[in-house]
């Protein structure tokens, strides 16, 4: 998941945004590179978020389904799910290539990208558009709901029996180690699918008032759908973002290996230096 943020932040924010404002007229501005530059943010857009469902499902697992935890919580698994996410939604992603035409053509080179006419009009279009809406972020955001709503419930009903059974034991003092990891377990669940939830309901709202007011062009900056269009685009970067900052807050396996891998760098370059 934090590889899968960073590519947003590489792609999208780094070669797309920091690009169009402070590197103009350079060549990935020309059609085929920008074409395909949409083509990446869609998909490194797309990975993140299912990996947030997955990573959601996966602790829906370890907390409420002990016979499954056992097979599923494994790293062979989490490889397995990694390596069927990114591919699908790599090729799902394909046609963002070919949604795009040059703004302006130079000898014979075409520069820039504006959505064809056809996406708008063209029926195979407006199917594929709703597709990849319903793919990110509505599905995404009814299944981590429903993963939670399973999960709090059993984690209420488990609280519950754990202070009905130290009650009858006399020991209400002591630590339950099993409640305290399910605790921050939860802590760490609820902040990645909080947040993603949150910051992705903008982005939602935009698409529905498209389709509604069939606003498709802006003609100024001061334009009402110009500016939630570009807000509801700024949280859902953020969304992308906050992924790695939460895990280094809250998981000290993470911190260590972060840390193991940042102090080994030096250590290559010296070698190859040497």
């Amino acid at each position: 998941m934090a590889v899968a943020d960073l590519l947003v932040v590489i792609n999208y924010v780094i070669l797309t945004r920091i690009r169009d404002f402070y590197f103009p007229n350079n060549f990935l501005f020309m059609t085929p590179f920008c074409s395909l530059q949409s083509a990446l943010n869609h998909a490194s857009t797309d990975i993140s978020v299912w990996l947030t469902v997955a990573f959601t499902f996966d602790r829906f697992v370890a907390i409420c389904c002990h016979k499954l935890k056992t097979r599923y919580c494994t790293e062979r698994t989490a490889a397995t799910v990694i390596g069927t996410i990114c591919p699908i939604f790599c090729f799902k992603n394909i046609p963002w290539y070919f949604a795009y035409e040059g703004t302006i053509t130079t000898g014979l080179i075409q520069w820039g990208c504006n959505r064809k006419l056809e996406y708008y009009t063209v029926a195979a279009w407006i199917a594929f558009n709703w597709i990849h809406r319903w793919l990110t972020p509505l599905i995404p955001i009814f299944l981590i709901f429903l993963f939670n709503a399973f999960t709090v419930g059993h984690i209420l009903a488990a609280s519950k029996t754990s202070r009905r059974l130290r009650a009858g034991r006399n020991d209400r003092d002591q630590r339950d180690p099993e409640m305290h990891s399910r605790r921050k377990s939860v802590i760490l669940l609820f902040a990645v699918s909080s947040y993603f939830i949150i910051l992705w309901v903008s982005y939602v709202v935009y698409f529905v008032l498209l389709r509604i007011t069939s606003h498709y062009y802006s003609t100024c900056f001061n334009d009402p759908m110009y500016i939630t269009d570009q807000t509801s685009h700024i949280l859902l970067l953020l969304s992308c973002c906050t992924n790695t900052c939460i895990y280094v807050m809250t998981q000290s396996k993470f911190r260590k290996q972060l840390t193991n891998r940042v102090k080994y760098l030096p250590t290559i370059i010296f070698k190859c230096l040497k």
